[in-house]
């Protein structure tokens, strides 16, 4: 799979230099390439699954030092990543972004630096949390990228509650898309999440590039 005009971005290089860092979560980047990206506000989760979570997280990751082989990374992504997006699909918190005017905040952020920052693939904005399917361009860290969503979007729909204080979680997830196949699952799982989780029309907003649209 090359990076072209129809697919804008390559796929995960197992023999690639790889940038892995970590603050509370575990993050991997490798230029040119798109990422499947989870982010949550603040109230998202119950403190007592996030303390169990983080528990259990720990002890693997004392019996999984790094440098991780690309098996072990799935299985990281397997066991944390994909357990924490169930549990936002049950719909934890205030849920303040089942609200279309705030969705509509989020999505005008995600659209704004389109093709100067990053290349949008796909993306759906749940009521308490964000899936994002995009390419970063050159110069334009995940973290730069994410900073900027959470700061314009925080502010925005702080003071449209006018509350204060923590609105995002400070983290996120992010997978490396590793193929065709894995770039389609991304596509289709964005696709399906509100359904899966039993939303309405009016209580997300979805959007997809012409390339995702392609995805059956």
């Amino acid at each position: 799979m090359d990076s072209s005009p129809e697919r804008p971005f390559l796929p995960f290089n197992h023999r690639g230099e790889i940038e892995r860092t970590t603050n509370r979560l575990v993050h991997w980047e490798q230029a040119g390439r798109a990422y499947f990206i989870t982010f949550r506000l603040a109230d998202s989760l119950p403190a007592e699954l996030l303390a169990e979570w983080e528990c259990e997280r720990a002890d693997w990751l004392r019996a999984h030092p790094s440098p991780w082989t690309p098996d072990v990374e799935s299985e990281y992504q397997r066991r944390f990543s994909a357990r924490i997006e169930h549990a936002l699909d049950e719909g934890h918190g205030r849920c303040v972004l089942k609200r279309a005017d705030h969705a509509a905040v989020v999505g005008e952020a995600l659209k704004f630096f389109e093709g100067e920052r990053y290349l949008q693939l796909a993306w759906v904005v749940m009521p308490n949390h964000v899936h994002a399917l995009l390419a970063p361009l050159e110069g334009w860290s995940l973290e730069k990228i994410l900073h900027s969503w959470k700061s314009y979007t925080a502010k925005r729909i702080n003071a449209s509650l006018e509350t204060g204080g923590r609105f995002w979680q400070k983290d996120y997830f992010d997978r490396l898309v590793r193929d065709d196949s894995h770039f389609r699952n991304c596509v289709r799982y964005i696709r399906r999440n509100p359904r899966k989780s039993g939303l309405r029309e009016g209580e997300y907003l979805h959007w997809e590039s012409p390339l995702a649209q392609g995805v059956g």
